[in-house]
This record gives C-alpha cells, sequence and structure tokens, in this order.
C-alpha cells in the first residue's frame, strides 16, 4: 500500500486496522462530479453545497458518510465554467495544440473535512470508481480551488508534500501569502489585506466610527478580523463589538450575537462569512425582524445569489461591500443552458440543480421530501439567476482566469528552450514526463492577457489588487441587484484607492440618506473630545474650550490658545483682537471729564472772587497772596486729572504722575506755608516775640518754592532712570488689554505720594496745634479740616488703587485727585466765599477785630 493510499485508509476507516491481505480495497467511495480525460490533468473543488451535516456517532457502528446539503446553484455554475475554459483550450489552435486538458471535479461542500476528502481523491489514482482494488497515484498537474480560505488551507496543505500548484478562485485569506508555509499556493484574486483595507477606506470615507463585526469560525474571519483592526488603527474607527458565527450551527449562540446586535448603538456591521455559514445566522436575523443595519459585505458573499430573493430585501437593500472584478465570458450562457437532467442522466448534481431551480424531482419515487415529479426539459429562464447569471461573473470569471493560467504555464513549460525558462538551471520538461513542480517555476512567471485583463502574479502568488463596490438595490421584480457604484485599486497611490459614485447608492432602508453610525456625536467647533475612562476612543463626552482658547474644525482633539493680543470669540470658535481698554471718552471719562473742569472753573470763580475783593479784610487778613497760589495750584490740580483721560502715550505717562505730583507738592506747600503764617500771627502777639519777621512773603515763597523743588528733583531723577511708560495689561482680564501707564519705578512712585503725604500730614499736625488759638476768623481750623479730608483720600486711595482692575486704576487715582481738590476747595474757601459774597456786613475789620476784643 503506497502512503498516500494509507493516509486514505484512516481518513475513510480510521476504527478499522490494516488488513494483512496485500490486496488493497478502498473502504469509502468519493467518486469526482465531474470527470474528462485529457493529456493533462488538472483537478476541481468547489462547494457545490452550503455545509455539511455531521452524523451521528454512538461509537457502536460504522457511522454513515456525512450529509452536504443546502445545494449551491452559484458554486455549480463556476464548475462550469471550468469546464467551458478547458473546452475552450482543447479547441484552440493556438494554446496547447496538439494536447487536451483533462479534469476532475469535487464538492468540498464548504468544509474544510470534505475538501481534504476531495484533495486525496483527485490525488488517488483513476480506477477507484470501477474496480475495489486501488491502483496507483494519478497523474495531476494543477488543482483550481477552493472558495473558502479555511477549506484552501487544508487543500493546500494536503498538496504540498507532492508539490502540486494550487490556484484559488475565491480564498482571500492573508495568511496564504506567507510563502514558506504554502509555497504551491497562488490565487487569482487579491487577498484580505487589500481588502480590509478598502474596508477601512469605506468607512471612513462615510464617517462610520463605530461599527460591529461578525465572522465565521474559520481561518478567513480570523485573520480578516486582525488585518481590520491594524487597519482602522489609522483611520478613527472603532469596534463596538466582534462575534464569531459557530461552526456547527448553535441556535442559542446565533441569538446572542443577534441580540448584540439590535442593542448595540453601533448600526454598520461588517461580516466576514462565506455564504454557507451566513446563510442559517441571515434567516434566523430575518426571523426576528431586524431591520435598520447597514450591512458591509465581503467578497466572499457580496455577491452571493442566494440573498437575492425579494424576501431578503427588506432586511439586506442597501448593503454595500467589496466584490472582485468582473470579466467577460463568451458563450457561458449558452453552455449553461445547455446543461440539463436528460444530457447527465447519471450526474446528480444536474439532478439537484433541477431541483433546486424547479423544486421537482426526476425520481418521485426516491425523493423523500415527496417533491413533485418534472421532466428534464423545463427551460432555463431569467429567475434562475442564481444560476444563470453571467451578466457580470466575477468568482466564475476567477476560475475562468485560474484554468487558463494553469494552461498557458503548460504552453510555455512545454514549448520552451533550454536555459531560457524562469529557471536557467533546469531543462524545460518533456511533454510526456512533466512534473507538477515544474509548473509550478512557470506559473510564478506566467503572464497572459485575458478579456482585455493582465494576468500575473506577485512574490507571494496574489494578483492585482483591485475590487468593484457593489451596492445592493432592489430590482425591478422586487429581487435584489447588484449594482456597481465604484472601485477600490490597490495599486494607486495611497489617497486615490477608492472611487465612489455617492450619488448612486442606495442605503439600507431604502434611503438616499448615508446612516449614522457613531459612539458619540461629532465635537462642534468650539469645543474638544475628552475620552471616557475605559471606553474606545470613539467614545467620547464633547467638553467647551476653556476661554482664551478655539477649535475651528469638527472633532478637535485639542483646544488651541489664541496669540497674545487676541482673544476666543463666545462660540470658541475664533480668535479675535482684544478689546484694548483704557479711561477714554465714554460715559465714566466724561463724568470725571466734566467734574474735573466744573472743579477748576469753580476754582477760577474762587479767584476771580478774591481778586475782585482783594481789598476786603476777609481777604487781607487771610494772606491773600499764599490765597492766590493756593487757587492757582488748584486750578492745577483739577486740570492734571485731564491728562489721565485718553489712551495712554509715553509722553502723557509721564506728563500725568508729574504733573500731578509737582501740583499737588505746589498746593500743599502753599497750605503749609499759609499755616505757618497762621501759627506765626498768633504766636507773635506774646510780648518779646519776633516770629513774624522770619515769615515774611519772601521766606514764605521761598518755603514753598523749597518744598515744590524737592518734588521736583525726586520727579526728575524718576523720568531719568525708570519713567512711567504705556503698558498692555492682561493679568486683571485675559480676555480684555488694558491700556495703562506703568509707574516705571514703585519706589519713586511711592516716594513721590510720601512726599505729598508728608507735607500734607506736617500741614495737619501745624494745622491742628494752632486750632484753639483766639481769632474772629482761625483760619487753623479750616487748614485742619481740609487736611484731614486730603489725607483720608489719599489714605483710602491706597488699597483702593492697588485692588481696583484695569482702567479702574486710573478712575481711582483721578477720583483721588478730584476728592482731595474739592476738599482743599471747599474747606479753605467756601466759608471765606460765603462771608464775601452772602455776608458782606461781616466782611469788615471791626467784625474781624471785635472778635479778638471780646474774647
Amino acid at each position: 500500500m503506497t502512503p498516500l493510499l494509507a493516509v486514505m485508509w484512516s481518513l475513510f476507516h480510521p476504527f478499522s486496522a490494516v488488513s494483512p491481505d496485500p490486496t488493497c480495497s478502498l473502504q469509502g467511495k468519493f467518486d469526482p462530479d465531474f470527470q474528462a480525460d485529457g493529456d493533462f490533468i488538472i483537478g476541481g473543488i468547489f462547494p457545490m453545497h452550503y455545509r455539511v451535516e455531521p452524523a451521528i456517532k454512538n461509537y457502536t457502528v460504522k457511522p454513515a458518510p456525512a450529509e452536504c446539503q443546502g445545494f449551491d446553484p452559484r458554486s455549480f455554475r463556476w464548475t462550469q465554467t471550468m469546464r467551458l475554459a478547458v473546452e475552450e483550450i482543447n479547441q484552440s489552435q493556438r494554446l496547447l495544440p496538439n494536447y487536451t486538458l483533462g479534469y476532475k471535479m469535487y464538492d468540498s461542500c464548504a468544509t474544510p473535512i470534505t475538501a481534504q476528502q476531495a484533495a486525496l481523491a483527485v490525488l488517488n489514482g483513476g480506477g477507484e470508481a470501477q474496480s475495489q482494488v486501488c491502483s496507483g497515484a494519478f497523474p495531476l498537474l494543477a488543482v483550481v480551488g477552493e472558495s473558502g480560505s479555511a477549506q484552501s488551507i487544508v487543500v493546500s496543505r494536503t498538496l504540498q508534500p507532492f508539490r502540486i500548484p494550487m490556484i484559488s478562485y475565491f480564498s482571500t485569506c492573508s495568511c496564504l501569502s506567507k510563502r514558506k508555509e504554502f509555497p504551491t499556493f497562488f490565487r487569482v484574486v487579491p487577498n484580505d489585506n487589500y481588502q480590509v483595507k478598502a474596508i477601512a477606506h469605506l468607512l471612513q470615507r462615510f464617517g462610520w466610527t463605530w461599527v460591529g463585526v461578525v465572522l465565521e469560525d474559520h481561518h478567513y474571519g480570523r485573520f480578516a478580523l486582525q488585518g481590520l483592526i491594524r487597519e482602522i488603527k489609522k483611520t478613527g474607527v472603532c469596534l463596538a463589538y466582534h462575534e464569531m458565527i459557530p461552526k456547527v450551527y448553535n441556535r442559542q449562540r446565533v441569538q446572542e450575537i443577534l441580540n448584540i446586535m439590535k442593542h448595540s448603538s453601533a448600526r454598520v456591521v461588517v461580516v466576514f462569512s462565506g455564504e454557507g455559514e451566513l446563510t442559517p445566522f441571515l434567516k434566523e436575523y430575518m426571523d426576528q425582524n431586524i431591520t435598520g443595519i447597514q450591512w458591509i459585505a465581503c467578497t466572499a458573499w457580496v455577491t452571493a445569489s442566494v440573498f437575492t430573493g425579494s424576501e431578503f430585501y427588506p432586511f439586506l437593500g442597501g448593503s454595500i461591500g467589496f466584490a472582485v472584478r468582473q470579466g467577460q465570458i463568451l458563450g457561458l450562457r449558452d453552455y449553461l443552458v445547455s446543461v440539463n437532467p436528460l444530457r447527465y442522466p447519471s450526474n446528480h448534481l444536474v439532478h439537484k440543480l433541477w431541483g433546486a431551480l424547479y423544486g421537482c424531482t426526476l425520481y418521485p419515487s426516491s425523493s423523500r421530501a415527496q417533491l413533485p415529479p418534472c421532466s428534464g426539459l423545463e427551460p432555463l429562464k431569467e429567475q434562475h439567476s442564481a444560476y444563470l447569471n453571467t451578466s457580470s461573473p466575477r468568482v466564475a470569471y476567477n476560475v475562468y482566469k485560474a484554468v487558463y493560467a494553469i494552461a498557458h504555464s503548460l504552453h510555455n513549460l512545454i514549448s520552451c528552450k533550454p536555459g531560457r525558462g524562469p529557471f536557467h538551471n533546469s531543462s524545460c520538461a518533456d511533454a510526456t514526463n512533466i512534473r507538477p513542480w515544474q509548473l509550478q517555476h512557470y506559473l510564478q512567471e506566467v503572464s497572459f492577457t485575458i478579456s482585455g485583463e493582465e494576468v500575473h502574479f506577485d512574490a507571494q502568488g496574489d494578483a492585482i489588487p483591485s475590487y468593484d463596490v457593489i451596492n445592493w438595490q432592489k430590482g425591478a421584480a422586487g429581487n435584489i441587484e447588484f449594482i456597481n457604484v465604484g472601485r477600490f485599486d490597490g495599486a494607486k497611490e495611497a489617497g486615490k484607492e477608492l472611487l465612489i459614485q455617492e450619488e448612486a447608492i442606495v442605503w439600507t432602508g431604502h434611503q438616499r440618506e448615508v446612516l449614522v453610525s457613531v459612539c458619540s456625536e461629532s465635537c462642534a467647533p468650539g469645543s474638544r473630545k475628552a475620552v471616557r475612562r475605559g471606553e474606545p476612543l470613539c467614545c467620547f463626552d464633547c467638553v467647551p474650550c476653556d476661554n482664551g482658547k478655539i477649535s475651528n474644525k469638527t472633532d478637535s482633539i485639542d483646544c488651541t490658545s489664541c496669540p497674545e493680543d487676541y482673544w476666543s470669540n463666545g462660540a470658541r470658535t475664533e480668535c479675535l483682537p482684544k478689546v484694548i481698554e483704557y479711561i477714554s471718552h465714554d460715559a465714566m471719562g466724561l463724568t470725571l471729564t466734566v467734574i474735573a473742569v466744573v472743579g477748576a472753573c469753580l476754582t477760577v470763580a474762587v479767584l476771580g472772587v478774591f481778586l475782585y475783593h482783594r481789598n476786603t479784610p476777609i481777604v487781607k487778613v487771610n494772606n491773600s497772596e499764599l490765597s492766590f497760589f493756593i487757587l492757582l495750584s488748584l486750578t492745577l490740580c483739577f486740570l492734571c486729572a485731564l491728562v489721565f483721560i485718553g489712551e495712554p502715550t509715553s509722553w502723557s505717562c509721564m506728563l500725568r504722575h508729574t504733573a500731578f505730583s509737582i501740583t499737588f507738592s505746589l498746593c500743599i506747600s502753599c497750605i503749609l506755608g499759609k499755616t505757618l503764617v497762621v501759627l506765626a500771627a498768633f504766636t507773635a502777639t506774646r510780648p518779646g516775640n519776633n516770629i513774624m519777621k522770619w515769615l515774611g512773603p519772601k521766606q514764605q515763597r521761598f518755603i514753598i518754592s523749597v518744598c515744590t523743588f524737592i518734588q521736583l528733583i525726586i520727579c526728575a531723577v524718576w523720568l531719568i532712570t525708570a519713567p512711567p511708560f504705556p503698558n498692555k495689561n492682561t493679568q486683571y482680564q485675559r480676555s480684555r488689554i488694558i491700556l495703562e501707564c506703568s509707574v516705571g519705578s514703585a519706589q519713586a512712585f511711592w516716594c513721590v505720594l510720601g512726599y505729598i503725604g508728608f507735607l500734607a500730614a506736617l500741614c495737619f499736625i501745624l494745622a491742628f496745634l494752632a486750632r484753639k488759638l483766639p481769632g474772629n476768623f482761625n483760619e487753623a481750623k479750616y487748614i485742619t479740616f481740609s487736611m484731614l479730608i486730603f489725607c483720608a483720600v489719599w489714605l483710602a486711595f491706597i488699597p483702593a488703587y492697588v485692588s481696583s482692575p484695569g482702567k479702574f486704576t486710573v478712575a481711582v487715582e483721578i477720583f483721588a485727585i478730584l476728592a482731595s481738590s474739592f476738599g482743599l476747595l471747599l474747606c479753605l474757601f467756601a466759608p471765606k466765599c460765603y462771608i464775601i459774597l452772602m455776608k458782606p456786613e461781616k466782611n469788615t475789620k471791626q467784625c474781624l477785630m471785635g472778635r479778638v476784643v471780646t474774647e
């Protein structure tokens, strides 16, 4: 017994011991579904049924063979496409002239175990159907198969020890591109690395960031999921869930998956599965009447005719996915129409085709389901699209290309000259003694054009990565039609691979608007995304940008800070120039201006009254010269407040502080001089006291000049070392620029104020000492009171100045100037003006002197 037959022995009859009888006998039967002789034999493995019903195993009797269930007319069409391609090649005078191709085709039932049985059967000798005696290994050169990746993995590993090349027409798992693990595997369909990249582009294109994944429990599904996770990491898409359809149908598990789909906020579901595993899953989906889900179909089922019935549209209509490129196969429709039970009376698959298309049987007595009888002459019609759809062949076209790839490689191998083949160290093959590994070498280098498409394989045995974008739309008869709405070309540069006609797409629920599937709604401009703890990145909260920061696009990860002189608007979408704020001619500025002007005018009016009545006793007795000086300095004090109003400039900043300090120093110095004169005048009445000679008009002017000059020196040093300057203050209110005058040197500023305070305190003390001296009009009382108000105002000014925000700092300083000026004016001159204007009878020397005599 050969090693191959020993393997088959263990596979078909695992419980039997090896018989000592040298005669080899088959322990099971696995006949080809289609067979034809030729000079070169190629195999074909197709999933002509959806699934396998496993036999009951009680381990007491030999289990019955597993039964294939769910005949697939679509896959049956693939077998006929292979037969058509072989017949075309055999009739060609250009390709393999004088040689013919033969074939043996088997059914894998979309199951890895049955696919392995088919692979072993196709390797076995040609006489197994006619005799119970096993013959030698069959001269097989290549295999066309399989559709499912799980089946292809098994078949490829089974064929690999014999170095028999295999060309798959529909297995897309990226795992099959591992050349060291699958050195004899080729395929005319792109691998799933490109498919998952295309799906990731599609999800990103339509903003589907929250999706679910349902996959079959095979290599195809697992590797596709891994690839999709790898691709979506680059696009910001997240998986809400990923669930696996069980290998053996389990209704409870299927219902659990459907419950997850129903209650998930993800309304888009990507499905990596073959139609065999998906069929019972979708039936349960329809039984539960679940709608509103946008299906993303993989290449394995996006053009499956089994789902084109009108009953599927309410649930699957609007599905979109990627299909292998379509091609043209001339004569395929006529070839399919020619297949009927009368032509193949002994082929059980042709009988099953008729049963699937017409629901009848040619042998009523043997039918378990008691189907109505049919004659086998029934004509094939358009409604039999599952089998007869040849308008846009895709998988069938891949089968067609695979057969031609083998034929072209054989042709090149036979017609080559020594030293000119792809491997120069090997000689060309003899047509009577071709080995599979020789064909494999030529497959690696084959390149030909068919139906306008160039066919070749890359270093991994893969084909050119290109897909059609298919949308499931409602046809005229209510059934589902596959509409081409775009293309994905993986060979193009990044960003240009996916081309879609969005206006041609009909989405789930027969809608023209794209379904929304996000975990969290997009964050509008003016806010940023804050990821929720423990949840995927697609699940987030929208947090408004902080003051001074903006986001001007949707779904900003972070907010951008505005430049220093800009601030965010209310919506936090753009940076606007900050409002520049200073004491201008607004309501506050105008009010302070009016008050300052009124104060200056009032002071000038008092000065006019005093000048007009300068010869009256009350003016003379109060030292008219000093009074005039005080009134003039008060006028300047009122007017210097105007320098504080308006936009600060370098000159105005220097002027406002120096003018304020010098005018107030002059004013207080004059009051100090008046206080000294009053104090000396009453002291001089004592016998022997001649102090008045030291406080004459010259001495008074000297005192005023010296006191004012000291302030001038302080201001000069201030302006020379660190003068005040305009400053943009953004500390008090970040949304505004407070344009103010910085003092330059804080020490100089407080020295100026301190000196004025020193003069005022000295004046207050001297006046306080003279308040009780006798006199009909003792001016010391008024000076005391005026200095009390002056000191109170400026003592209150210090904390108010330090704590006032923005432009109110300047307003406080202006208010202190005006308040202290009004205090001095009213306290010193209001009583005198009252007597001058309202009580002129008291403005006499006798009245003033009489008061002194009475006391």
